[in-house]
């Protein structure tokens, strides 16, 4: 069974527009910089032959990745709450307290394809994403991090 990809209706919208680029503009500029190449002479000593080739090959596999995505997505209701509005799910925003050091933090919960770290959005797949799902304003909640067990308070839930 295909993974499914869990995606909000903005990155899904997103997905379907880099889709288009490169399936058209991208694809065409690629199709040209391989026939200018071409016309440079030999093809086995053409650094600028092979270079436009592997463009094109990373273009196919983008264009194959994006479309795997799109087939498999899933659109989440980031808006309706699992089980009430205090519920962790895909689509919230935590604000949680690491009992260790004491330090609150905000994150959001969203699906692989749209997680980010840098910016606090963290994937429901993750150590810290999977701990999190289900679990209600007031909840410790432990989970294996790669530095150790951690733990957190949840402090609040938001949508």
């Amino acid at each position: 069974m295909a993974k499914e990809f869990k995606l909000t209706r903005e990155r899904l919208k997103e997905l379907e527009a880099e889709l288009n680029y490169l399936k058209t503009t991208r694809e065409k500029e690629v199709a040209e910089q391989i026939k200018e190449a071409r016309s440079f002479g030999d093809l086995s000593e053409n650094s600028e032959y092979d270079e436009a080739k592997n463009e094109q090959a990373k273009l196919y596999g983008r264009i194959a990745e994006v479309e795997n995505i799109l087939t498999n997505a899933v659109v989440i209701d980031e808006t309706a709450a699992p089980d009430g509005a205090d519920v962790v799910g895909i689509g919230s925003t935590i604000k949680v307290k690491d009992l260790a050091s004491g330090l609150v933090s905000v994150y959001a919960i969203t699906g692989s394809q749209e997680a980010n770290p840098r910016d606090a959005r963290i994937s429901d797949d993750s150590p810290f994403g999977k701990a999190m799902l289900g679990n209600r304003v007031g909840d410790t909640v432990k989970y294996e991090a790669p530095a150790g067990t951690m733990q957190f308070e949840i402090l609040s839930v938001e949508r």
